[in-house]
């Protein structure tokens, strides 16, 4: 028997990233307030929490249509970020951590300060754990405030299942979001990978994702991994 193969291409996907797109539970309700609640923030400078693929980029992209917010990582801190800034309204400054240029962080938050501009920083981790070594710094990430995204729980497993497939356009039953939702780990990057994997086997296969097609994938993941 000849199976038939379609070629999956790997094209760019768009993902929904309105406000109306982010699904809510206990996992990131406090994280969505803080969103929510600008521009009436304590302080102009505020900090987002949560572990890799946890949503913190989708409400990024959400507070900046409503702010009109710049956005730069911190990896790309230098000592021409000012100058090249401009004058954004706001200004994100994702995937602070460790290896943070603390120096140059305090001289960009020293200027949007100046400019009465309003600050969201994104981390995957506590600055606890970023080892701050100037007190500057220190006593103003301790002035932030702050929200965390947690890993999600069972209700937002299969709800973000059910958007992820539904950014691809693909039609997939409750029982196959069950089976991946009881399987998979408690990660959006690993929700992410695998429905971008289903994805293509649907295609290169020409054939709907079913729960014998989920079970294939989850089972030849390990040999991939290796």
């Amino acid at each position: 028997m000849t199976v038939v193969r379609q070629l999956a291409l790997d094209l760019p996907l768009r993902e929904a990233l309105g406000r109306d797109d982010f699904l809510v539970s206990e996992a990131n309700r406090q994280a969505v307030a803080l969103i929510d609640a600008w521009p009436d923030w304590p302080h102009r400078e505020a900090l987002l929490i949560g572990p890799e693929g946890s949503g913190k980029s989708h409400l990024v992209e959400v507070w900046r249509a409503r702010s009109g917010a710049g956005r730069i990582a911190a990896a790309e801190l230098s000592d021409a970020t000012i100058p090249a800034l401009g004058e954004p309204a706001a200004l994100a400054i994702e995937d602070c951590g460790p290896e943070l240029d603390q120096t140059r962080l305090v001289h960009l938050l020293n200027e949007m300060s100046r400019r009465q501009a309003d600050v969201l920083l994104t981390a995957r981790a506590s600055p606890v754990h970023w080892g701050i070594t100037l007190a500057d710094l220190s006593s103003r990430l301790n002035r932030m405030t702050g929200a965390a995204l947690a890993p999600p729980d069972d209700a937002l497993m299969e709800a973000v299942l059910v958007k992820l497939f539904a950014d691809r356009q693909l039609d997939v039953s409750p029982m196959v979001i069950r089976y991946l939702a009881t399987r998979l780990e408690r990660s959006f990057a690993d929700m992410r990978a695998a429905v971008a994997r289903l994805d293509r086997m649907a295609i290169e296969e020409q054939r709907r994702v079913t729960r014998a097609l989920a079970a294939r994938m989850l089972a030849e993941r390990p040999a991939e991994h290796d």
